[in-house]
């Protein structure tokens, strides 16, 4: 099987099933991690919370090697050379946050002040990672940074798409959309 045909000015299905799964997941884990001591304690969502995260490890993993073979679409003509540069550091950001996330809570799980296994949705657990309490405590901190740098660059993702949409009206966003896309 030689290389996937691509058509040059959207992405293709593949790419748009990871694209918009892992956000999905990505959003309700952010929702969940940054509300589940407030806004939503006692709703019990922590163990799903954690086989999410599981689950975006796993898509994120296979969304980066269905990439390498599936390239995205180039950008349109006139995007200036600095946001060229801004989209490329920004999706290199939310590739490294999609797995470092997602390790950094199992990681915290496991070294933590009392080490278990996560659970992925009740179905079987994930083994505790061999890591100490000095690690796990650490994990716990870069997971709540992580969480917050995701959440700005999700609501920055999200803006810059808006942006090209609405205001400059070119075809960014509907490339990542499927079908006939989003009209204005």
């Amino acid at each position: 099987m030689g290389r996937a045909t691509v058509r040059r000015d959207r992405y293709s299905r593949g790419a748009i099933f990871f694209h918009w799964t892992i956000a999905l997941m990505v959003l309700f884990n952010l929702v969940v991690g940054i509300f589940h001591e407030s806004l939503l304690e006692g709703l019990g969502l922590m163990p799903i919370h954690f086989a999410v995260g599981i689950t975006v490890l796993v898509l994120s993993i296979g969304r980066w090697i269905w990439r390498l073979n599936h390239p995205a679409p180039r950008l349109p003509p006139g995007v200036p050379l600095a946001e060229r540069a801004m989209a490329k550091t920004v999706q290199a950001i939310f590739y490294a946050l999609i797995i470092l996330m997602p390790l950094s809570g199992w990681m915290m799980m496991s070294g933590g002040p009392k080490p278990h296994a996560v659970s992925w949705f009740g179905l079987f657990d994930l083994p505790i990672l061999p890591v100490g309490k000095t690690m796990g405590g650490a994990s716990h901190e870069f997971h709540e940074i992580f969480g917050y740098a995701m959440a700005a660059l999700v609501a920055l993702h999200i803006a810059g798409a808006l942006r090209h949409h609405f205001l400059l009206r070119d075809s960014v966003l509907r490339r990542m959309l499927g079908g006939s896309g989003l009209r204005v």
